[in-house]
Parts: structure tokens; sequence; C-alpha cells
């Protein structure tokens, strides 16, 4: 197949044209990024930049592609979606257009990137959550500006499946993390500002390190090989509703502290920020629909994706153009 990834520049995205590549597709990749800011650039795929918040670029990035993946979206870390919120928002021009130009140029099928934020943050106060099941998103009270665009996306690709017959899947992503990827600048979360602050104490010999909020909010990490394995898995089955693709591995701020040191092999100390952001309480994935519905659920270890997580940004730090 032809299959439009938009987005390509950053994190997922990257690793989602590589895959694809890899599979034998024929590969469109664009971001509103200048190349040379891109994560990865495939040699093999069709790549350009282009601003997808306008419908003309939006129909001329899906003129002639059997699907499209939509990953691009303005967006970063915890620090970045709560003091960027009007700019998240704005992030809804770019699904909006681009399922217009979907269905004008007759594409097959259509990948929304939701997210965790959809969930309400009233079933999000307890650290020691249990697991937010897909029906949890509503009555509706995702995290305010992020959370709404993409809320808000699921329900258009929703009513273009039932209005125009568009096919359209949704992944709700918890926590994605691993290499090629943001790990510094104010966009990175939380695996990779960890996996920084504690290289950063291994090779200075401070071991102070500065940890957001309290340490005790949970959450699960999706390392990106899952990610992209269950996105292909989703997109590909007759699943039309929105489907948790994430990790049922919950763990506090301060146990992923305490793994990454371990990875580093040091002892830190924790200087805690209480005023800065740190989102809900408790997040963690309920994978009881998406082991019914596919068969499947990401399966990879913490201490695994971690260990590649640390390794390639050690590396980042270390080299000589860090």
């Amino acid at each position: 197949m032809k299959i439009l990834i938009a987005g390509a520049g950053g994190f997922i995205g990257g690793h989602l044209v590589a895959q694809l590549i890899s599979a034998g597709h024929t590969v469109r990749a664009v971001d509103g990024k200048a190349l040379d800011q891109w994560y990865q650039v495939n040699e093999s795929s069709e790549n350009s930049s282009a601003d997808l918040q306008l419908l003309d670029e939006c129909a001329r990035a899906s003129d002639g592609v059997d699907q499209v993946f939509n990953l691009a979206a303005d967006m970063g870390g915890m620090g970045f979606i709560e003091n960027n919120k009007a700019a998240c928002m704005l992030s809804s021009l770019i699904n909006t257009h681009l399922l217009v130009a979907a269905r004008e140029n007759g594409v097959e099928r259509f990948f929304f990137s939701s997210s965790a934020c959809v969930y309400a943050a009233g079933k999000q106060t307890d650290p020691d959550i249990t697991g937010l099941a897909e029906a949890d998103a509503y009555p509706a009270e995702p995290e305010d500006g992020y959370g709404w665009e993409k809320l808000f996306g699921e329900r258009m690709g929703r009513h273009f499946m039932e209005d125009f017959g568009l096919e359209f899947r949704t992944a709700r992503y918890h926590n994605v993390y691993g290499p090629y990827g943001t790990w510094d600048g104010g966009r990175e979360k939380a695996p990779a500002a960890i996996c920084r602050k504690v290289i950063n104490a291994k090779l200075t010999g401070n071991h102070e390190i500065e940890v957001w909020g309290d340490g005790l909010q949970s959450r699960s990490f999706m390392y990106i090989d899952d990610c992209v394995e269950g996105t292909l898995r989703l997109m590909e089955s007759d699943v039309r509703e929105p489907l948790n693709v994430g990790s049922e591995e919950l763990v506090t701020i301060n146990q992923l502290v305490d793994l990454a040191a371990d990875i580093a092999g040091i002892e830190v100390t924790r200087r805690h920020l209480l005023d800065a952001p740190q989102g809900v309480r408790g997040r963690n994935s309920d994978n009881v629909l998406i082991r019914e519905l596919l068969g499947w659920e990401p399966s990879i270890s913490l201490r695994s994706g971690l260990q590649q997580t640390y390794d390639w940004i050690y590396g980042e730090m270390t080299s000589d153009t860090a």
C-alpha cells in the first residue's frame, strides 16, 4: 500500500515509518518541522515538510494514498502541555483537515493517535489506580487543552466513519518512551527526563536530581516497539472503537527514578519540586478490551525498555555533537 504518515518527524512517527518501510509499503512521510529537525529520516520514504494545519497541504499530502496515520500534534510531556494549552488545541486543525482531505481523496482507512489524557480527571486521583477502561473517558473531564483536543479528534473521526464511510481507528496511547525521541529542552516525557538527570548525575558526580512533585504519582509506560506493534494491529483490525494501547506495569515516579539509577549503577538523592507540573495522581492502562479484541497487549518490561532508552540517551549526551 501507499501510506501517509503525518507527524513522521516525531518520535512515534519516525519509528512507524521505519517499520512500514521494512514491511514493504510505500511511505509518504510528512511533518511540519524542517527535515533537519526530524528525529529520524528514512531515505526509503518520500519525505517532505508541510504545514498540516492547512487544508491545501493536507489535500496534497493525502493525494493517492490508501491509508493515513495521523500522529501530528504540537505536544510534549506534562510540563509542556500544562503550559501550552492553546498550542495543543490547535492540533485539532490538523486532524480536521486531514479527515476532510482523506474523504475527498478516497482514502480507505485513517488512524488517529489519541492519548490517555482523554480520561476523566476525577477517576485518576489515587496513585494505586487499577487501570482506566475505555468507558472511563465519559462523562468527559479530560486533561485541559491537550486532552480535549484528543477527545474531540476521536469524536470527529467516529462521525466521519458513520457519515462518510471512512474507516477510522483510534489508539489511546499511555506514555510512550524509547530511543530516538526528545530527552531535553522542555518537551521530553518522564522516562527520558529522568534518564537524562541520572546520566548527568553519573557524569558529573553530583548525585542530587530534581523530581517533579512528591514522586508518589503513578504511571504506566509503554516502550516504542510495543506502541508500533499495537498501532499496526489496531489499524489492520475491525475494531472501530477507541482502544487503550499501553502497559499495565504501574510504577511511581520514585520507582522510575530508582530503576534508572540502578541501570546507571549509582545512588541518587531526590530534591522534590512540589510546585512543578505533575498531572494526575495515578494513571494506568486497563488492557481487558485490547486482549479481547486483538488477542495481544504490550509486553516489553519497563526494565528492558528503560535500559535501551538510557543507553541511547547516554550515547547522545556523551557524543561529540551533544
